[in-house]
């Protein structure tokens, strides 16, 4: 009720003067902030956005300097994995990949063991599945186009890491990506991306037959 008082008053208040960007930037971060409440897992410490979010929430992208600082931190974030153990079973990345379960309020557990990668959602990952996204590109034959024969092999150190940072925290290479962070943010765990890692990247994964 309190809001849309404001909200009217900044209306009629915006005969004489408008409003400023700022002052109706406010007013959304208010109406956001008393429109949700925690409920379950689902908590409303979401709503606060780091450096990323807030920048490419903008109606423009942000600039240089901002986008390079925010793909800094983004690389800097990265834990890479226990041993050096990139690859898990791409049986078990397969079903991630399928399964687009988890950080919903009705959700019992907020461990990442409990969540999907739900990677269908925006990528055609696997010729068996039919059904799938096109937000993303198309990885079908991610390794096998980037030359993977033995993830192994040091010769292909460079692409192996290049996707577990895209997984852990895909802002590391694009400031304003749209891609789930999945490691950074908690949203999987260690094995689960080493899971994706092997459906991406073993070339007896069907991605890469």
């Amino acid at each position: 009720m309190r809001i849309t008082l404001l909200l009217a008053v900044t209306l009629v208040a915006g005969c004489a003067t408008a409003p400023s960007p700022q002052e109706l930037d406010r007013l959304a971060l208010t109406t956001i902030q008393t429109s949700f409440r925690d409920q379950g897992i689902a908590k409303v410490d979401r709503l606060k956005q780091d450096l990323g979010q807030a920048a490419c929430s903008s109606p423009t992208p942000p600039a240089v300097d901002v986008a390079k600082r925010i793909e800094a931190e983004a690389l800097a974030s990265v834990k890479w994995p226990a041993g050096g153990q990139y690859l898990g079973d791409w049986r078990e990345g397969e079903k991630l990949a399928q399964n687009g379960r988890g950080m919903t309020w009705t959700d019992t557990s907020a461990e990442p063991s409990a969540n999907g990668g739900n990677c269908y959602n925006c990528h055609q990952i696997s010729k068996q599945e039919i059904s799938y996204g096109t937000i993303g590109p198309s990885l079908y034959n991610y390794g096998k186009i980037r030359g993977v024969k033995d993830p192994a092999d040091p010769a292909t150190a460079a692409i192996v890491q290049y996707t577990w940072t895209k997984l852990w925290n895909s802002k590391a290479y694009a400031a304003c990506s749209n891609m789930p962070r999945f490691g950074h943010a908690g949203l999987l765990n260690e094995t689960q991306i080493r899971h994706l890692m092997a459906l991406l990247l073993d070339p007896k994964s069907p991605v890469n037959q």
